[in-house]
């Protein structure tokens, strides 16, 4: 069985980040921890919040749009507005990479001619290269 209350170093163990990127989100209001004494402790329910902001972040979503997101899922029971507003925004996202992904192809383009050039270059002034 998995344990009801983690402590601020076993969850930034457990998910691979460091204890500040906790106290980060908790500054940014994206996590709210109880208070055993002097230690913060998160529940299964903080977990789960945590490892969804860790998501939007590596997928590419502001703070912004990850707490519009989190905190739309806490007021509305039916989900059907946030699944709509999440399909909306991933939408917008993979958009923004196709582009970034075309951008980024034409540079590659153009740095393997100047590449080519160079090697070019280098063979008219016979100097080989690999």
């Amino acid at each position: 069985m998995s344990q009801e209350f983690y402590t601020v170093p076993e969850l930034a163990k457990e998910l691979g980040i460091t204890p500040r990127a906790i106290r980060f989100y908790e500054t940014k209001e994206l996590l709210k921890p109880q208070r055993a004494g002097s230690t913060r402790v998160y529940t299964r329910k903080d977990r789960a919040r945590l490892i969804l902001i860790l998501r939007g972040k590596r997928l590419g979503f502001s703070l912004a749009e990850i707490r519009e997101f989190l905190d739309l899922y806490q007021t509305r029971t039916d989900q059907v507005e946030q699944i709509q507003m999440l399909a909306g925004k991933v939408r917008y996202r993979i958009d923004d990479l196709e582009e970034q992904r075309q951008e980024l192809e034409k540079v590659l383009i153009e740095l393997k001619d100047i590449e080519q050039e160079c090697f070019d270059a280098l063979a008219q002034k016979g100097v080989k290269t690999a």
